[in-house]
């Protein structure tokens, strides 16, 4: 069975990062940012770093091919600020936006929508050395970056994202010691997300000044926590992981809820008069990121035992994460489809005037290259059997389906990720793409669920199971 009602201007898609995939670290005036810093002092599994990568900054061309044998209307990749602005204050590297435009330009020979994230997580070195997101100053200068882009590509480029998952940018990076800079500060995770809130604001306030296409979308991209069990323990996480994000950018007010149960630990003086109306500003699409679900609990323990330890969830120390049921994906996640109808029914019920698109969804899977004989050819083939992989994304796109018939308008859908690449802290230990990549020789070899998403796509409907 299949729903044949997607809309005409329904985007499938897939999408990259900018620090993933393109490798050339030190090519065309580019800068260091704070995850070259990261990973070269040895945070990441095996010391692995993204200075080759997948090598895209020279293989954009092959990975577009790829795209387009894909069929796929939008193609969501990131701009590196280190390419664009790569000394403090000084002019705009051309070279590196000369990089973008051929990029765009290419995607768009190929009748490919692009989809541009101009932050997903390679903030410069020379930011982060005056405190990266912990410095208010960052949001300004992430917002005269986008102006820069956007003046050259804003003609072309179909859709903007400001930011890529600020939880991660701001728990993980500087609560938590997981993601670059791995600060460990705990609550001052509370003023990296506030700063990154104002950049949200100040980036979507130039891209409207700025962007001469007339058709171009603004969104912001989320990954919301979707936690089940004890009532207060998700009511909390939700405060402090999800609405601590939704409720400025959408609704222009932090809840008053969330200063209450973190006084403990921040005083959120750093919030200036007229940030919130900075920060609230008219957005046409709100992207969500989907993985998995956690389950959570309440514990005897105190809230705040240590106010200043690292913790990727402040004001939660009294919280539980408890084991999820199986199975699992490679990366330890859980996989339950209720958990993205369930996110994409909630965000619709509680901001019913956005419509929404899927801008992550995918698995790690320990793929398997393999080499088989062609039985009609007599020639060898390379392949890659990733049946789970296949089953995750067909169950995901059922669950995205079933929330469209419950009246989510749900725009657009984007598999993560075109390309196994470096997967952050993981390096390249893990793998996400529906093409398999050879990190000695840079070969990509579609697996099997590129060939069936290639045919979701052709088919332009959504499975039902």
């Amino acid at each position: 069975m299949t729903l044949p009602t997607v809309p005409d201007d329904f985007m499938f898609g897939t999408a990259t990062a900018s620090y993933q995939i393109e490798g050339a670290a030190d090519e065309d005036g580019r800068c260091l940012s704070i995850w070259d810093t990261f990973s070269h002092a040895g945070h990441t599994v095996n010391g692995d770093t993204g200075d080759v990568a997948t090598d895209s900054y020279h293989r954009y061309k092959e990975d577009i091919a790829l795209l387009k044998d894909l069929g796929v209307d939008s193609y969501r990749f990131s701009v590196a600020m280190p390419r664009i602005v790569p000394t403090e204050g000084g002019p705009t590297n051309e070279k590196g936006l000369d990089f973008y435009e051929r990029v765009v330009d290419e995607l768009l020979a190929n009748g490919i929508k692009p989809c541009a994230t101009l932050y997903h997580w390679d903030l410069p070195q020379y930011l982060g050395d005056q405190g990266g997101w912990l410095n208010r100053d960052t949001a300004y200068r992430v917002a005269d970056y986008s102006r820069r882009v956007a003046e050259r590509l804003g003609d072309r480029v179909d859709t903007w994202i400001t930011l890529n998952e600020p939880w991660c940018s701001s728990y993980l990076s500087y609560g938590g010691t997981e993601h670059a800079p791995g600060l460990g500060g705990g609550p001052a995770a509370f003023e990296a997300v506030h700063h990154l809130n104002l950049a949200h604001g100040l980036m979507v306030q130039t891209l409207r000044d700025t962007v001469t296409n007339a058709a171009a979308k603004v969104a912001v991209t989320l990954n919301l926590q979707v936690n089940r069990g004890d009532a207060d323990a998700v009511h909390r996480t939700d405060l402090i992981g999800n609405r601590v994000f939704l409720d400025p950018m959408l609704r222009g007010y932090y809840p008053a809820e969330l200063f209450a149960v973190t006084r403990g630990i921040c005083d959120w003086s750093f919030v200036k008069d007229g940030d919130l109306e900075l920060i609230h500003q008219p957005i046409d699409l709100l992207g969500l990121n989907y993985y998995s679900t956690g389950r959570v609990a309440m514990s005897g323990r105190p809230q705040f035992p240590q106010s200043t330890a690292a913790s990727t969830f402040p004001g939660c120390s009294d919280i539980d994460w408890l084991p999820t049921d199986g199975p699992h994906t490679e990366m330890g996640w859980n996989i339950d489809p209720d958990g993205l109808y369930d996110m994409l029914v909630r965000v619709h019920n509680d901001y019913p005037e956005y419509p929404l698109f899927i801008t992550e969804n995918g698995m790690a899977c320990p793929d398997v290259l393999v080499e088989e004989t062609v039985p009609t050819a007599g020639e060898a083939v390379k392949a890659v059997h990733d049946h789970d992989r296949i089953d995750y994304l067909t169950k995901h796109f059922d669950a995205a389906r079933r929330a469209m018939e419950a009246g989510v308008p749900l725009a657009g859908y984007f598999v993560w990720s075109l390309l196994d690449n470096f997967e952050w802290a993981f390096g390249y230990t893990k793998r996400f793409g529906i093409t398999y990549v050879d990190y000695e020789t840079q070969e990509r070899t579609p697996k099997d669920s590129f060939k069936w998403y290639r045919r979701l796509i052709a088919s332009r409907e959504l499975p039902v199971l």
